[in-house]
């Protein structure tokens, strides 16, 4: 039977990393993110989406600025980048798709 949840997890991870992609250079905030999730995930929440920036972060992802008003700002490392241009390798815990395209 399938792990619902981890599904859930590991695709928002990969949505976070191809959303903070495709704000670069400047990044973007939590509710941007946020956003883009809750377009798959309508009932996804500002928690989730912290605890999966979070998961990236601790990963060397993605960087976050922590703003005095509570805000998160987001972007990506060079090696996230690597991972969302299908550069390098992913390891479990990103369901990122099979590269279909050169």
């Amino acid at each position: 039977m399938a792990d619902l949840s981890k599904i859930r997890r590991e695709d928002i991870r990969w949505q976070v990393l191809l959303t903070l992609n495709n704000a670069r250079p400047i990044g973007a905030y939590e509710k941007v993110v946020l956003t883009v999730v809750q377009a798959t995930y309508p009932d996804a929440t500002q928690h989730e989406v912290r605890r999966e920036l979070d998961y990236l972060r601790d990963r060397d992802l993605v960087k976050i600025d922590q703003k005095p008003d509570g805000r998160w700002f987001c972007d990506l490392t060079r090696y996230g980048i690597d991972v969302a241009e299908y550069t390098v390798p992913v390891e479990p815990g990103i369901s990122r798709p099979e590269k279909y395209f050169d």
